[in-house]
Parts: C-alpha cells; sequence; structure tokens
C-alpha cells in the first residue's frame, strides 16, 4: 500500500527540464535522449519504463552525469533542490554518490572483485570517517539494514562468495551509507532469479519507506510498478512518450506502446495470451521520420509515417492514435 503522495506545494527534490544525451560516432551527431522533462519531490516514488533501448539507463547516468554520460553531449537542465547541477560543476560533486545514490543492475559487476566487502563499504562513508572500530560497527549496522545474516562474515567475504541477492543487498548497504535523499534503482533485478527478485524488490520498498527516500525505479516489466510508485514515465526511442499516476496509466493506457508492454506481462490467467511487441527499438540513428512506434504499432496508418505536426504537445500527443487517459483502453488484471 503507497502512502499518501507528497505535497506538490514545496519545490522539486529532483527536476529535469528539457534533457538531451547525444554521442558523436562517424562524424555525426547521435541523440539518444531527446527533450526529456519530469520532477519529483521529496519521498515520492517515480517509475521509468520501457524495453531495453529506449534510454531509461542513459537518462539515469545523465542525471549526475555518470558514464558514458560523462563523455557525452547533454543538453538541457537538472536541478537538484533548486540547484543547477548543470551549471554548478562543485554543487554536482556535493550531490553525486551522497544525496542522490544508485543500485544498477548486475551487483557482480558493480563490485570489486579483488575487495572485501568491509572495504568496499568504507569507501562510501561520509568523508567524516569514524574510527575504525566505529566504522566497523557501522558497516555491520548497514548490512543488518538490508537484513543480511551474519553481517561481520559478510564484511570479511569477497563478493564472490556471495549469492546475487546477497550482492544486491550489499549494492543497497554501500546506497544507504551516504544517507541519500534519492535512490535511483537501475533494473535491480535483472541478474536474480524470480524469487530473488521479489525479496529485493520488497526490501528496496521496505528501505524507501523507513529513511524517507525518494525513489526513481526504472524497469521494463510493467507489473513490477503496480503497487510500488506513484507516477510513471513510460520511455520509447529516448523520449517520454506517456506520463501520469501509475493506476490510470495500467488502467487505461493512452499510447500504443504503453498497451503494448501491458499485453506482455504475465499473469495466472491461463487463458489469457500472452503477447509480445513485434519488432525492436529502433537505433538511435535509425528513427524513422514518422512515429517511433510506427513500424511496429497494430494501429499503423500512412499518415503516422509522416513527419509529426509542430503542435507544441508532448511526444504521446503527437502520435495519431493517442487517446485521452481515461479512454476505454488497458488491460484487466493490472492492479495498483
Amino acid at each position: 500500500m503507497i502512502e499518501t503522495a507528497p505535497s506538490r506545494t514545496t519545490p522539486p527534490l529532483l527536476e529535469v527540464r528539457g534533457l538531451g544525451v547525444a554521442f558523436r560516432a562517424g562524424g555525426e551527431t547521435v541523440p539518444v535522449v531527446r527533450d526529456l522533462s519530469f520532477s519529483m519531490q521529496a519521498g515520492d516514488r517515480v517509475a521509468l519504463a520501457g524495453e531495453s533501448g529506449c534510454g531509461k539507463s542513459m537518462t539515469c547516468m545523465a542525471l549526475m552525469r555518470l558514464p558514458p554520460t560523462d563523455r557525452a553531449i547533454v543538453s538541457g537542465e537538472v536541478l537538484f533542490r533548486g540547484v543547477s547541477l548543470t551549471r554548478d560543476a562543485a554543487a554536482l560533486a556535493r550531490v553525486r554518490g551522497r544525496r542522490v545514490a544508485y543500485v544498477f543492475q548486475d551487483p557482480a559487476a558493480s563490485l570489486n572483485p579483488v575487495m572485501r566487502v568491509g572495504a568496499q563499504l568504507g569507501e562510501v562513508m561520509r568523508r567524516e570517517r569514524p574510527a575504525e572500530a566505529d566504522a566497523r560497527l557501522r558497516a555491520a549496522e548497514l548490512l543488518a539494514r538490508v537484513r543480511l545474516p551474519d553481517p561481520a562474515a559478510v564484511l570479511r567475504a569477497y563478493p564472490c562468495e556471495l549469492s546475487g541477492g546477497m550482492q544486491q543487498r550489499v549494492m543497497l548497504a554501500m546506497a544507504l551509507a551516504a544517507e541519500p535523499e534519492l535512490l535511483v534503482a537501475d533494473e535491480p533485478t535483472t541478474a536474480l532469479d524470480v524469487t530473488t527478485q521479489a525479496e529485493v524488490l520488497d526490501l528496496v520498498d521496505a528501505l524507501v519507506r523507513e529513511n524517507g527516500l525518494a525513489l526513481l525505479l526504472v524497469t521494463h516489466n510493467l507489473g513490477l510498478i503496480a503497487g510500488r510508485c506513484r507516477t510513471i514515465h513510460v520511455m520509447y526511442a529516448g523520449q517520454i512518450i506517456e506520463s501520469g499516476p501509475v493506476a490510470e496509466v495500467l488502467r487505461h493506457p493512452a499510447h500504443p506502446y504503453t498497451e503494448g508492454l501491458l499485453r506482455a506481462v504475465p499473469t495466472l490467467d491461463r487463458a489469457q495470451e500472452l503477447r509480445d511487441i513485434p519488432g525492436t527499438v529502433p537505433a538511435p540513428d535509425e528513427l524513422p521520420s514518422g512515429c517511433a512506434f510506427a513500424p511496429r504499432c497494430t494501429r499503423r496508418a500512412p499518415a503516422c509515417d509522416e513527419p509529426p505536426p509542430n503542435t507544441g504537445l508532448t511526444p504521446s500527443r503527437n502520435c495519431r492514435c493517442w487517446r485521452p487517459l481515461g479512454a476505454d483502453a488497458g488491460r484487466e488484471g493490472i492492479t495498483t
């Protein structure tokens, strides 16, 4: 059960204005994220959803200029509590890894394989480092907070001695060590089995609630969002194509792509046909001239292949198949 949404009268915790990310390739500039805007309040829970290749992870990396976006052409502006991180490198350094923490897809790739867990936890603690004994005690407390059994043994272990679920819990402990205000969870269960996925997601929910954190959850599975987030932004081909309250978007999707994602969510109803979306997300340098989703859309019409009119509306409303939120569309079985 999600609590009442935070007040919208306070300044946003995170505000993204017209974010663009592009890379130089073969003498050309290829955009991978285009004109993306959204905001989050303190304590908010927001999801970025879409298939692999839609630009979700690149968006998250660009917020704090993490690799590979440190080598990209980044436009637009990112503000944290009203302070521009785009224009103020010192402000970005103060926020990155401290007030904004990340948990990534593959914990085995994120942890240093030749360092013990205790040493890696020590590296991410605040610069005002406590005495060695106090540091060990705090590290053990962090591991206990993420519900790892025998924290003392885990501190002495190397990552390869831990299961995937335990490694991801260590990553969560490292994120909490900096006492952040915003946790960015980029597909945190991708490398885990189904049972462990549920345990890690439940743990993330509990930690966000207990520590009063804001959560930006990145996922391709809309079924994971129901009951966990308040707002959803659906991404396709580097753009947000649909946004809204999770309950409304899942019950009445406005964009054909969102409908396709919902149809691809497995259910326990054997009579319910599981349908995928034909084709793949187009490469950033191979976008069609019209609607980016048109080549895969079941409602494609000749007009969809024409460049969208310059209406000043959001990308979802430029789609000729877009229907107002609340229209009679969607899929039974997805609840919030």
